[in-house]
């Protein structure tokens, strides 16, 4: 990836943004819009929407969603020795929570860093060891005496894991690679993009990782006649797994999405989008998500039905700190898109 590329990625991955609270997400999404888009609006969710208008005679309506939420919490109490116990936003593995950093965001505007803390093993009971940690089990440790905590921290104040952006090998690893990669993949596309007949409505969403909400309601209002998703999904290609188990694999390419548990793709946009990436040799993949879905499934649903697909990311290590991707197959996605709005005038989607 070329630097000036890999430093949006990186600012988008680090920059907090849980659902419902992902304006800092939002305005760097605004900001390197702006130059890119005819048009950009925003709802009462949170969405926010740049559209960049076909030269085709009555254009079709194509909607891009990339959701920017990341899993997260709200703090739920704060005890009377200054802890915080926490509510999360989204699916956890609780197991991976253990002895992690995060970022409290105050209503003053300052970030307040935590460790999650728990019991120590040394002093549990002989069920406790063997018992998996639950959410409950942990608390937020600020280092910060109760005065200081009540002070600046209320409940209801977003928190999320905190974790730098690396290279590792051939590979890139932060927290929030699960939807950044879908943002960089939005506004990348939006910059390559050459003629095209169709209008673009290209939406990074909120509130994805709750139940898709922001999706539902962007295509309300939008109704458009095809939907793509922009996300990640299991690269599953590890020691611990079955290759029937392996989903996608990094190296691979870019995914493209036959169905998951929130829908089922379009027939004939799944053609489409193999035929290009054959025509084109972009490197691709199929991928069938056995549990989990996508902004597909919330645009699917949407106003008339939309026909509707999503391109994944192969993403290891989905929902922790170390979610990590090969860079060629995040290009290979931003290709792919691009080539298809550039000729998704001719897809015969009728049944």
């Amino acid at each position: 990836m070329e630097e000036k590329s890999l430093q949006l990625l990186k600012r988008l991955c680090e920059a907090s943004g849980p659902p419902g609270f992902e304006d800092r997400i939002r305005d760097i999404y605004r900001e390197k819009m702006i130059p890119l888009a005819d048009e950009i609006e925003s709802d009462g969710i949170g969405n926010i929407i740049a559209i960049k208008k076909g030269k085709g005679s009555n254009p079709l309506k194509v909607m891009l969603a990339g959701h920017m939420d990341e899993i997260g919490f709200v703090v739920k109490y704060i005890d009377d020795k200054g802890f915080l116990r926490l509510q999360h936003l989204g699916g956890f593995d609780p197991k991976t929570l253990i002895a992690k950093r995060v970022r409290v965001m105050t209503r003053g505007g300052d970030d307040l860093i935590g460790v999650i803390g728990s019991k120590p093993i040394h002093i549990m009971n002989a069920e406790e060891r063997k018992r998996l940690p639950e959410l409950d089990d942990l608390f937020v440790d600020l280092g910060l005496s109760r005065e200081h905590v009540r002070e600046h921290v209320r409940v209801g104040d977003p928190v999320t894991l905190a974790q730098d952006f690396v290279q590792i090998g051939d590979f890139y690893s932060c927290k929030a690679m699960d939807n950044r990669v879908s943002i960089y993949t939005l506004i990348e596309t939006m910059r390559r993009l050459g003629h095209h007949d169709v209008d673009v409505y290209a939406v990074a969403t909120s509130q994805e990782e709750v139940g898709l909400r922001g999706a539902m309601t962007a295509a309300s209002r939008i109704k458009p006649d095809i939907g793509v998703a922009i996300d990640v999904t299991l690269a599953c290609d590890l020691p611990s797994a079955k290759p029937e188990e392996y989903v996608t694999t990094l190296r691979g390419g870019t995914g493209i999405k036959i169905l998951d548990s929130s829908f089922i793709a379009a027939p004939k946009l799944v053609d489409a989008f193999r035929d290009l990436a054959e025509r084109h040799e972009i490197p691709y993949q199929m991928e069938i998500l056995p549990r989990g879905g996508t902004d597909a499934g919330g645009i699917q649903r949407a106003g008339e039905a939309v026909p509707s697909i999503t391109l994944s990311v192969p993403t290891r290590y989905v929902h922790s700190v170390v979610e990590t991707i090969y860079g060629p197959d995040l290009e290979a996605t931003v290709e792919l898109l691009v080539r298809f709005i550039e000729t998704a005038h001719r897809v015969n989607l009728s049944y």
